[in-house]
């Protein structure tokens, strides 16, 4: 080889490859674009930027108290933290909160809402990773199992919490499969269990059907290719399908803990969020709502609380679990 040849092939790998030059974005385009999206963004601001900043705002302020002189309701004005304190640190009027009210079961049911998160949750991946497996094959009546499997989902809530209260009563049907004489709305651990059988009877359809989604774009060509390099079953499994839908996974986590850690309707109707002598069944959104009762801007730092704890929730999944996908996507 001459030595111009070798001069040329080095310069050749030394200089990168020019990149494409960008097309200029038009600044009228730009302009047309907020134009369009600015309607959304103002809808946006008023319902849910207005309601959240208003919210804030009077968890700062006093609930209203009785003028000793005149008798009449008078406002609080500005309490700083006061109301925070009386729900982190359990204080009313400086002193501890006496058993029986809202503020002394706060940590309560904070840990209740986080037990009904973490047990829903985790029941309902398995089984809608399992609900979705099956919806992926191919079969004969596959579009009729599918619409099965998705009926639940679709009855409305309030409907849903009857139905399963109608089940658990002390003669429904839960008790004559059993043979058991148990009052499952008495018992704190009956009552507990009960809402979470009718949770993820209630949603493990929608965590199949997010499943599915990332299921169907796995080509069939990789599965394949496994089997005829001796993969098994659990292989396949364990290093294709799992890796290939753990966006889709990741994603249905994400919705399913959110919206449990808000849940109030479906234990509301079963429960009221009590069970035999106490609120073993209270949820954060229930104890809102309780509070409401005795003052606007104390329900108003607890639901600031409650934002704060769902936020956290939404942020550990975004940047944890996030992080690791970026990863895999590189490594891929």
């Amino acid at each position: 080889m001459s030595t111009e040849t070798t001069d040329a092939i080095a310069s050749t790998e030394e200089t990168p490859p020019a990149e494409p030059e960008r097309a200029s974005i038009d600044p009228h385009q730009t302009r047309r674009a907020w134009l369009l999206i600015a309607p959304t963004l103002v809808t946006l601001a008023v319902v849910i930027g207005y309601p959240v900043v208003r919210a804030i705002w009077m968890s700062f302020q006093s609930d209203e108290t009785i003028d000793p002189q005149t008798g009449l309701f008078v406002e609080g004005g500005f309490a700083g933290l006061e109301n925070y304190a009386h729900w982190i640190l359990q204080q009313c009027g400086g002193q501890a909160c006496p058993p029986g009210t809202n503020a002394a079961s706060f940590w309560d049911t904070v840990f209740i809402t986080l037990g009904f998160t973490v047990v829903t949750v985790a029941i309902e991946l398995v089984l809608g990773f399992w609900f979705a497996i099956i919806m992926n094959g191919t079969f004969r009546g596959r579009g009729l199992v599918r619409a099965a499997v998705l009926i639940p989902w679709a009855i409305p809530t309030a409907v849903t919490a009857k139905l399963w209260y109608f089940i658990f009563a002390f003669d429904g049907i839960a008790n004559s499969l059993m043979g058991t004489s148990i009052v499952w709305f008495s018992d704190k651990w009956a009552a507990r269990a009960a809402i979470v059988i009718s949770d993820v009877w209630k949603t493990t359809p929608f965590m199949a059907l997010l499943i599915l989604a990332g299921l169907q774009l796995i080509g069939q060509d990789v599965h394949e290719a496994a089997k005829v390099d001796g993969a098994s079953a659990w292989q396949r499994f364990w290093h294709i399908t799992l890796p290939l839908v753990k966006p889709a996974v990741v994603v249905a986590l994400l919705f399913r803990t959110l919206d449990v850690l808000r849940i109030f309707d479906l234990p509301y109707i079963m429960t009221g969020g009590g069970a035999g002598d106490g609120n073993d069944t209270t949820t954060l959104s229930i104890l809102v709502v309780n509070e409401i009762r005795s003052g606007f801007n104390s329900a108003a730092a607890l639901s600031t609380l409650t934002f704060l704890l769902i936020f956290a929730v939404a942020f550990v999944f975004i940047k944890v679990l996030g992080a690791d996908l970026s990863q895999d996507v590189k490594e891929r």
